[in-house]
């Protein structure tokens, strides 16, 4: 298991096909009785609870930006315990992509803080699966929750197709029970095509889409009607890992 936390990078290496190791025994069991050991395949991860001050963020150069890297987005910038946006408005969401090289099956978590909700704005926290960043491109999957518990709160997959504003709604779910408030935790894994979301443990969205079938974890936020509000909302920790065989 690899395992990063906090920032720091601990072992991290490609994920590793499954292992079959068979022991040949004697003496227990009987000559040439066989015992099959199975090794579970490695599994890439990543956990932070962000405890730099960056503008943006890197972590020891496990995150690419939607400013620095994509040139039409925003970055995301981080203060001890904090990741949030730097932008406002046009589409151009301040997005942060993991490093390295990521399985196909994989999953995003986060922990939401938020304060000052008002409907008068749009506050999003969001997720990115399957997602790369590059010059005037950014393509995968976003998976965003309003920062509201009102009836116009929301969460919304969305496959992002690569230049600034041009992306497909997958599924789109309106209602308070789909906004969120401070210390909720937001979740989302793709499997095969299938992409499904969570709120405090409990499914509530999911679509089905095979446009991409790889790219890396990461995170973004979007707002817009009042500017100078990016640090009322934003996430506290963040995990990602690959490997996955199911939905949950």
């Amino acid at each position: 298991m690899n395992i990063r936390s906090s920032g720091s990078k601990l072992g991290f290496s490609s994920a590793v096909r499954l292992c079959i190791a068979s022991l040949m025994l004697s003496g227990c069991g009987g000559s040439g009785a066989t015992t099959t050991i199975v090794i579970p395949p490695t599994v890439n991860s990543y956990s932070t609870s962000f405890p730099l001050t960056e503008n943006p963020i890197s972590e020891s150069g496990h995150w690419t930006n939607g400013k620095t890297n994509g040139l039409d987005w925003g970055n995301v910038q981080t203060t001890p315990g904090l990741a949030f946006g730097t932008n406002f408005g046009n589409f151009a969401d301040s997005t942060a992509i993991l490093t390295g090289s990521w399985g196909a099956n994989q999953m995003a978590q986060a922990t939401v803080h938020s304060v000052n909700q008002t409907d008068s704005v749009y506050e999003e926290v969001e997720l990115r699966l399957r997602s790369t960043i590059s010059a005037h491109n950014i393509t995968g999957y976003e998976i965003n929750f309003r920062c509201s518990k009102t009836g116009n709160a929301y969460s919304q997959i969305v496959r992002w197709n690569g230049a600034l504003g041009n992306f497909t709604y997958l599924s789109a779910k309106d209602g308070a029970q789909y906004g969120v408030t401070d210390k909720d935790v937001v979740k989302a894994t793709i499997v095969g095509s299938v992409i499904t979301v969570y709120l405090n443990g409990v499914q509530i969205n999911q679509a089905t889409d095979t446009t991409y079938t790889a790219g890396n974890p990461g995170m973004g936020f979007y707002s817009s009607g009042v500017s100078g509000i990016n640090a009322n909302y934003g996430f506290t920790t963040f995990h990602a890992e690959d490997g996955l065989t199911s939905t949950q």
